[in-house]
């Protein structure tokens, strides 16, 4: 199964190429779906977080709103939720992949910010970073979220900067269009350059 990862900043477009990938029958994992999963589903997950962040966790539900301001300003604080975040999200994401390749998928993406920090770039094939100026992604992020526009700055600058991801991944893709189908052109000529190379098993 050939397994292309998908990351960089919130608001940069990543999702849009997970559904490109999706339409072609890829399995497609979203890890930012599967963390708010998790923290709706997962006791142990949950438990561990209130441990960490105290008062973050009201009647068995996760205050994401109130972790999102404690973790978002604070660089120790964000890795520390990272390291908990992380553990189950890898642990979900293998058992998707496991049943995906069993069922005999060809294609999976998985779509996650700290697709690298977290390990699970390490089970991709080829990793594709998406990125996009800093304001586009605030005013993406506004609209998609419909927050203000502090909160929204918070998000994109508590992330790792472009230089990161062009030094650690494959490919990179700009989406810096207005138009979400002028991105999908640029999409759908990277998905067929990476599955060529790996119908040639050429590197990537």
């Amino acid at each position: 199964m050939l397994i292309i990862g998908i990351t960089g900043g919130t608001g940069g477009g990543k999702t849009t190429l997970l559904r490109e990938l999706e339409s072609r029958g890829a399995l497609a994992i979203d890890c930012d779906s599967v963390y708010h999963e998790l923290a709706s589903d997962s006791r142990e997950m949950l438990s561990k977080i209130e441990g960490a962040f105290p008062g973050t966790v009201v009647s068995g539900s996760l205050d994401r709103k109130a972790l999102g301001k404690i973790v978002f300003g604070d660089e120790a604080a964000l890795l520390r939720l990272n390291s908990i975040a992380h553990r189950y999200v890898r642990r979900e994401v293998d058992r998707r992949l496991r049943e995906a390749e069993s069922g005999g998928k060809k294609l999976a993406a998985i779509d996650a910010i700290a697709l690298i920090e977290s390990g699970i770039a390490k089970k991709c094939d080829a990793v594709v970073g998406v990125l996009a100026d800093r304001e586009r992604r605030i005013s993406r992020i506004m609209a998609r979220e419909g927050i203000g526009r502090e909160y929204a700055a918070m998000r994109a600058d508590a992330q790792k900067g472009d230089e990161f991801f062009i030094e650690n991944c494959d490919y990179i893709l700009r989406n810096d269009y207005d138009s979400e189908a002028d991105f999908r052109r640029d999409c759908g000529k990277l998905i067929d350059t990476i599955i060529e190379k790996s119908e040639k098993n050429e590197h990537f």
